[in-house]
């Protein structure tokens, strides 16, 4: 309903009252579609956010990814594998079994006598050292040495005998079964039960278990690597023990996958491994035609170690080159970038940027590197090789084989590998990030849709609230009508008193017949 207004005249008491509509809200509840274009738009918007992030996320890795190396990054790579290409010629001498084996014979002698005398050993001698270690931690599987070939084989075929994981495991169970474990003659797994009287040796309970499978274990083995006290009494350098590398092979070698067999009925693969690790298969013939062994036990393998660590000098020299550059160079480019001027604006440098480790561009700079190292590596082993053996001949391989740096072509491989592996990697982001994308583009068609619908209720609001619109200046023109009769038939009214007006009020009545005309 309308509110009722009294509008009085100052001179004589009179009042018209008419109706005034009230306004009109045009804000509404939302009806039920609106609601459902609001939840719709509002779980959209929601999966945009998380898609946004899976998006910027394979963006940063697949730039990681890309190479960005320019030509000053290719020639800095190319200058740093010559410079290391030259360190390995000049410096890095060639690879020689014989030297390692020298060398690790030296080594290990010199270290089983300081450990001998840390266990009380007064004496300087190798031999009265592994005496000593031998006779104070003897070692339970020595019971079955005639079992697992004696004293030239057993260290080899014997579990417990290998200075791994692996043997001190075998050792810890020989301590709870009674038994020892190994291959045979042939390259079969081979169990031997001990015998009543070598269970002396055996635990009785936990600790002593412990201290017979694990202590005496250990030193045992110390003892070993540098051969039995007999042979060393007698001039020789001894069995020793069989290297991780050996051990590893000859362990894998007694798996049933190995079924291959010789026609003496031996398994090939353990055959091998066996003349590796007596010497009958690196060892060389002097001019008499006699085998001199070279045996590839620990001490050998030691002593290639030893080798391939100072083959690593070269690769590392390269290595802190190209990684050096990479970051000095990244470095300077973000100073460049962020304007920096002073110490504390360094912290606005992305230090991720400078980093010379897990992206593309420093890994292909280190292909680049590492290839022109090796490649002028084998040339030179190539010419050196035909010189010493005049021409490609027979000698050609083997003379060119121990010139070549293989630490430096393992890492060669290694950069290689790792440049396809990012390739592939990005590869597969990419793909990952094109179907972010096009579930981006559907997400939004999504909102699009909403947003269309959304309009087309506007429209349909828009119009009802058009149609309300004339209906109200109807009934405002009619209400207007209605008050403009009232007032005039109230002036017919008082039209009684116009003499009495137009005394005091001289030509009042005709102005407001005017405005009323007007109106």
């Amino acid at each position: 309903m309308g509110a009722l207004v009294n509008l009085k005249n100052t001179c004589d008491n009179f009042s018209v009252e008419f109706e005034v509509l009230p306004t009109i809200d045009f804000t509404k509840e939302m009806d039920e579609r609106q609601q459902r274009i609001f939840e719709g738009v509002a779980s959209i918007n929601e999966q945009l956010a998380e898609n946004e992030k899976v998006i910027a996320e394979l963006n940063v890795n697949i730039d990681k990814l890309t190479n960005h190396a320019d030509g000053i990054d290719y020639m800095v790579a190319v200058a740093s594998g010559v410079l290391a290409g030259i360190i390995d010629i000049v410096f890095v001498e060639d690879f020689s079994l014989e030297k390692a084996n020298e060398w690790g014979n030296d080594k290990t002698n010199n270290f089983v006598v300081k450990i001998a005398q840390k266990q009380g050993y007064e004496g300087d001698d190798v031999y009265g050292a592994v005496k000593f270690l031998e006779e104070k931690f003897p070692l339970t599987a020595d019971k079955a040495t005639n079992d697992f070939g004696g004293g030239l084989q057993h260290h080899l075929r014997d579990f417990s005998h290998h200075p791994t994981p692996v043997g001190l495991f075998f050792s810890f169970l020989t301590q709870f079964t009674g038994k020892v474990y190994g291959t045979d003659v042939t390259g079969i797994f081979k169990i031997v039960e001990l015998k009543e009287g070598d269970l002396i040796l055996v635990g009785k309970n936990f600790p002593e278990k412990v201290t017979f499978g694990v202590v005496n274990w250990f030193f045992h083995m110390i003892s070993d690597i540098a051969g039995s006290s007999s042979s060393i009494l007698e001039g020789k350098v001894g069995t020793g023990l069989p290297g991780p590398l050996v051990s590893l092979l000859k362990e894998i070698s007694a798996l049933p996958i190995f079924k291959s067999m010789n026609e003496k009925g031996y398994k090939e693969f353990s055959v091998w491994i066996s003349k590796l690790f007596n010497g009958t298969l690196l060892g060389k013939r002097d001019e008499n035609g006699k085998l001199i062994p070279l045996k590839f036990d620990l001490r050998t393998e030691l002593g290639v170690a030893q080798q391939l660590g100072k083959q690593a000098i070269p690769i590392i020299i390269n290595e802190c080159i190209v990684r050096g550059f990479y970051f000095i160079r990244r470095f300077f480019m973000e100073i460049r970038d962020h304007n920096v001027k002073k110490i504390a604006d360094l912290k606005n440098i992305n230090w991720e940027n400078t980093l010379p480790f897990k992206n593309r561009t420093v890994i292909r700079m280190l292909t680049i590197s590492t290839g022109t190292m090796t490649a002028i590596d084998l040339a030179d082993a190539a010419i050196e090789s035909a010189v010493k053996s005049g021409g490609v001949g027979p000698a050609f391989v083997s003379n060119m084989l121990v010139k070549v740096n293989f630490v430096g072509v393992g890492r060669f491989a290694i950069a290689v590998g790792s440049d396809v592996k990012m390739g592939v990697k990005r590869s597969k982001l990419r793909n990952e990030r094109i179907v972010a994308m096009n579930e981006q583009i559907f997400l939004l068609n999504g909102k699009t849709f909403y947003k269309q619908a959304e309009m087309w209720i506007a429209a349909e609001n828009a119009g009802e609230t058009i149609e309300e619109a004339y209906l109200l200046m109807e009934r405002t023109a009619e209400a207007y009508a209605m008050a403009y009769a009232d007032m005039r038939s109230d002036l017919k009214k008082i039209s009684g008193y116009t003499v009495g007006i137009e005394k005091k009020n001289v030509g009042l009545l005709k102005e407001i017949n005017d405005i009323l005309q007007w109106g």
